[in-house]
């Protein structure tokens, strides 16, 4: 029988490892914890970045050349708003908004974000479980030097990640979501995604009760940092303005510590890594085929581990 996995995700790059896992792993094998940190309201709607993206990538919607959004998108009401003097920094295609007004409206109903998740989840008949990683919002927030603290989105999306990010701030109440901690509790392996650790892996970690579910699980996780250069998004930038590492797989991997019972890096990164057992494989998840080959690699990899 296929081990139960659960997957701790987020981004980019932790959407197309989870499409991968998809493949290999039965679906009611695989449960996957998404990171809500980065989400937001904008123009009176939530905004759930990470969730969606997973969502839409396990779908089979989303965007192939950005990673994120709804595969042949149009934006008639971002450009209405845009001539009406709305904000427009953050981008919404007319497609994406269906899922925004779905959300907003059965929140406002009294539905939680885990119900919202799973009926919209069904709807577009994605198979693995899919959570986020808490009902109650848990901000991220990000502290520089110039302009102070910042939420998360306008520094990502509106500044482009600019001032430098000095530390990250993890608010709410740390309570995870109902069936997260159970997931862990019965999981046989847990895998951390290539995702950013700062802002979509460790606000998962840092939830009640999550670190203790861990506790004398395989766990295994695979390198955001390919060659000294992050795929997408700051995490290059950060690990020396956050913590003063050198941008190395190795560096993500000390970041986790003992959390990990293995990591999976590109080929040739192996020796950033100081000690632990690390597989060494191709992590560019350029086509859906390498999703599909990584995930089953890294799969055998932990089954040594176990």
């Amino acid at each position: 029988m296929s081990p139960r996995v659960v997957l701790l995700s987020g981004g980019v790059g932790g959407a197309r490892f989870a499409h991968g896992l998809a493949r290999v792993v039965p679906a009611e094998r695989l449960t996957i914890v998404v990171n809500t940190g980065d989400d937001f309201t904008h123009w009176g709607l939530r905004i759930c970045p990470d969730l969606d993206t997973v969502m839409y990538t396990l779908a089979g919607v989303a965007d192939a050349a950005q990673g994120w959004g709804v595969a042949g998108e149009s934006f008639a009401t971002h450009e209405q708003i845009q001539r009406l003097g709305g904000e427009t920094w953050f981008r919404l295609g007319d497609r994406d908004l269906a899922t925004h007004l779905l959300r907003t409206e059965s929140l406002a109903g009294g539905e939680t974000l885990s119900q919202v998740t799973a009926r919209l989840a069904e709807a577009l008949e994605v198979g693995p479980r899919l959570l986020p990683m808490s009902d109650a919002p848990q901000p991220t927030r990000v502290v520089t030097d110039a302009d102070g603290v910042l939420d998360f989105q306008p520094w990502l999306v509106r500044r482009r990640a600019e001032p430098l990010a000095r530390a990250l701030l993890y608010g709410g109440d740390g309570s995870s979501a109902p069936g997260v901690c159970e997931a862990l509790l019965h999981a046989d392996l847990v895998l951390l995604a290539p995702s950013n650790p700062y802002v979509s892996i460790d606000p998962i970690l840092r939830l009640n009760g999550v670190r203790d579910a861990l506790s004398g699980k395989v766990v295994v996780g695979v390198s955001p940092i390919v060659g000294g250069r992050a795929v997408k998004g700051p995490l290059a930038t950060m690990l020396g303005s956050v913590e003063g590492r050198a941008v190395t797989a190795g560096a993500v991997a000390s970041h986790y510590g003992d959390l990990l019972s293995g990591w999976v890096v590109e080929r040739g990164d192996e020796a950033t890594v100081e000690g632990g057992a690390v597989m060494g494989t191709e992590t560019i998840m350029g086509r859906e085929d390498d999703r599909r080959r990584l995930a089953d690699e890294t799969l055998k990899f932990a089954e040594g581990l176990q």
